[in-house]
């Protein structure tokens, strides 16, 4: 048998390196090297042979196929009972994959794939397995939330080699590991939760996923950035990545997708945490938007797209004479050096002067804007609280501001507007380029070039 060597790991980037030494020479992050064990397999020498299509190793080796000899195979979904968990995952959970759910503790993971499970259980052998919870807590769970646990299986181990012989003798479909931070192997000396030990007892799941068919979810803990503890190679080894959101104090939650294999990237799914767990919401427009007794100044409705759904959300904007000599900039759901360019833009290109203000930007709701999209909803926002002026509750807008001042456009402008029209906006200012050729309904379209154009047509 090979003698084990030693390496040393990355956490932050996964590089491995022969010896320790303070600094990764891949990424340059500090004191991240830990040690892991490796033991190498022997190999007989590589004798290329002739295969139909391509080319094999001697005695079964690795074969090397022409692309256009392999025929394409449609994946198979399931259906998880979950609307807004189905469209997050793209279409619902296929099979073989592994997906890594991630978030703040208490956001709702467990809670959100214990209701998946009771559901999915009546149909597949679905088996979940507690790292963190007694088999006597996941079972009060269950009951205060009212879920059938009559076909759902639970298991309370932390041994990966334990747990793949459970899976392969359950002969589970579906499986649930809460969390991978907790799970070890017997092949390592290190602690659990260390690098060596998450990698390893995820690479070690995710090679019996796609060697049975089975689809496995791992929940994995955050560190205090936000990202997912343990090394960046994790989220490389899995098919999707899925972050829960949430302000704190808020009911409402959003799953959003950051790697998917199997679908569009920065899907968004919403739901609502109630006493009986997580409930979806399907209109999740209504909750964002705003419902005053009357048009306030400083707040500007725009149409944001996350993923393949378009969204009607509620921009705010607070601007106040700054007894500093620096004034702020607070922007919170948007990027902050943004909100300082369109300043500067809505200066020079609009006239108005705001470097002796302070300026705050809320997105309602706890939701992140990461689309240029925003950019003019903001600037009229901004401008409307500058001169304490309401804009129309019924008045939309969205486009892209460049520094010359100029309105671009954005991806699916169309559906946008008919997302407005939906809900009953009459009036949309918009890049010219996005402009529906068609009239929709009663809604007034206001297409602009320039942001002096969308000042004027206030």
């Amino acid at each position: 048998m090979a003698k084990a060597k030693t390496a040393y790991v990355c956490s932050e980037c996964g590089a491995s390196h022969a010896k320790w030494q303070g600094q990764c020479e891949a990424c340059g992050a500090w004191n991240t090297l830990t040690e892991f064990r490796v033991t190498p397999t022997s190999a007989g020498p590589a004798v290329a042979v002739a295969v139909r299509g391509g080319y094999a190793g001697a005695a079964g080796g690795a074969v090397v196929t022409r692309l256009d000899r392999v025929a394409a195979a449609s994946e198979t979904r399931l259906g998880v009972g979950i609307a807004e968990f189905d469209r997050v995952l793209g279409g619902g959970l296929v099979e073989g994959s592994v997906v890594l759910i991630g978030g703040d503790p208490g956001i709702g993971k467990s809670t959100l794939l214990l209701q998946t499970l009771a559901g999915l259980g009546r149909e597949r052998r679905c088996l979940y397995v507690s790292g963190e919870e007694s088999l006597a807590q996941l079972a009060n769970r269950a009951s205060r939330l009212g879920l059938d646990t009559a076909a759902l299986d639970a298991l309370a181990e932390t041994c990966v080699e334990r747990i793949a012989e459970s899976i392969v003798a359950h002969q589970a479909r579906v499986v649930v590991v809460d969390s991978i931070q907790t799970i070890w192997t017997e092949l390592l000396t290190a602690a659990p939760g260390s690098v060596s030990q998450v990698r390893e007892a995820a690479a070690r799941l995710t090679r019996l996923a796609k060697e049975t068919g089975t689809s496995i979810f791992l929940v994995g803990h955050v560190t205090k950035e936000g990202g997912i503890a343990g090394p960046r190679v994790l989220e490389h080894m899995v098919d999707a990545v899925l972050y829960f959101e949430g302000e704190s104090g808020s009911r409402f939650r959003v799953l959003r997708a950051f790697k998917n294999r199997f679908g569009a990237v920065n899907e968004l799914g919403v739901f609502a945490m109630t006493d009986k767990g997580l409930r979806e919401v399907p209109n999740p427009s209504a909750i964002f938007l705003a419902h005053h007794a009357r048009d306030q100044p400083g707040s500007a409705i725009m149409v944001t797209r996350e993923g393949t759904r378009p969204l009607l959300i509620e921009v705010q904007a607070l601007v106040d004479a700054s007894p500093l000599a620096n004034p702020r900039r607070v922007t919170l759901g948007l990027e902050q050096n943004r909100l300082a360019m369109l300043l500067a833009v809505l200066h020079r290109h609009g006239g108005i002067a705001a470097y002796d203000q302070d300026v705050f930007v809320n997105v309602v709701g706890g939701i992140r804007v990461q689309e240029t999209a925003a950019d003019l909803p903001v600037l009229l926002a901004v401008l409307s609280s500058f001169r304490d002026r309401p804009l129309s509750r019924k008045l939309v807008a969205f486009g892209e501001v460049g520094l010359s001042g100029e309105i671009r456009p954005v991806p699916n402008g169309e559906e946008r507007v008919r997302e407005a029209a939906t809900h009953g906006f009459t009036r949309v200012i918009l890049p010219r380029a996005n402009a529906p050729k068609k009239k929709l309904g009663e809604l007034e379209l206001v297409p602009v070039d320039t942001l002096a154009e969308a000042i004027t047509a206030l």
